[in-house]
């Protein structure tokens, strides 16, 4: 018998549509664009032929259209893990379960899920400009720790040797490795794209060893971090929704992986406030693709 999930689990709008993204099933496309800002909604639709239907609640932002024959739903989660577990199980539960019965669907349907942002850099090789694919990431926010499955769905050895590499503070939490689908970042990242490890921070002053007034409880987290290899992947990057998605994604039967260009690169102290013209290029790539 399917579970029945009732209103206080599946929260559901007068108008039919789920809470917070204020999308109804039939308006959510097979392939997703997410980006963090709402306003890079508007420049991943107007590559669109056309445009189907748009929604806006807070900061989550859709447009759903057409793109050389592809359906696609641009969709904005803000900042941060905690969002992106508000946008996959409600995305989740859009394609997945029945919003009259209020149950889960007899046949599975997955999404293919692209997040499309910026980042800081970590290697020399990965200055301000580059384009860089999330392969692993590890999440440094906790969130895949509060769900069943989280060993099954994380790369065990990976985050032993990087905890032990950087002599992690259990204070701050236990990180999780999560993985991107490897066949659609071979699709996506192509030959322009730097593939590596990325770190998804909770914040970005402190998580990411930014100080300010504040000290820090481990100040020389990041060179540890930077000096990391693994199979031959080094950190590549600073960002704050990967691991989640990767790790939601995995857990729920989806596809999804994340690619970033990076705008800061902390190794150089370099930081590019004007980058939102130049991330569109990051942008047609992912549209061409996905």
């Amino acid at each position: 018998m399917s579970t029945f999930f009732p209103e206080s689990e599946l929260v559901i709008n007068g108008d039919g549509s789920i809470f917070h993204l204020h999308l109804k099933p039939e308006q959510l496309a097979d392939k997703i664009i997410l980006v963090g800002d709402p306003g890079r909604v508007n420049l991943v639709a107007s590559h669109f032929d056309s445009k189907e239907c748009e929604t806006s609640n807070r900061e989550f932002h859709s447009i759903t259209g057409q793109y050389k024959g592809k359906r696609i739903t641009a969709l904005s989660t803000g900042i941060g893990c905690d969002n992106i577990d508000i946008v996959m199980n409600e995305l989740d539960a859009l394609a997945n379960i029945d919003f009259k019965t209020r149950t889960e669907k007899p046949e599975h349907r997955a999404l293919t899920l692209v997040r499309v942002g910026t980042c800081g850099g970590l290697q020399p090789n990965t200055p301000t400009g580059t384009y860089v694919a999330s392969v692993k990431s590890i999440g440094f926010d906790g969130l895949l720790n509060f769900y069943a499955g989280r060993d099954e769905a994380s790369d065990l050895q990976l985050e032993s040797a990087f905890k032990k590499h950087v002599d992690w503070n259990p204070k701050m939490g236990n990180p999780y490795v999560a993985s991107a689908d490897p066949t659609l970042i071979d699709r996506i990242a192509g030959d322009d794209m730097v593939r590596g490890i990325t770190i998804a921070c909770g914040g970005f002053f402190g998580p990411q060893g930014r100080r300010l007034r504040l000290p820090l409880m481990d100040p020389n987290l990041n060179e540890k971090i930077e000096s990391f290899e693994y199979e031959g992947m080094h950190v590549n990057n600073f960002e704050m929704e990967s691991s989640a998605l990767a790790g939601l994604s995995t857990l729920m039967g989806h596809h999804a992986m994340t690619c970033c260009m990076v705008i800061a690169n902390r190794r150089a102290q370099k930081m590019e406030t004007d980058y939102k013209g130049d991330i569109d290029g990051l942008i047609t790539r992912v549209l061409e693709r996905i």
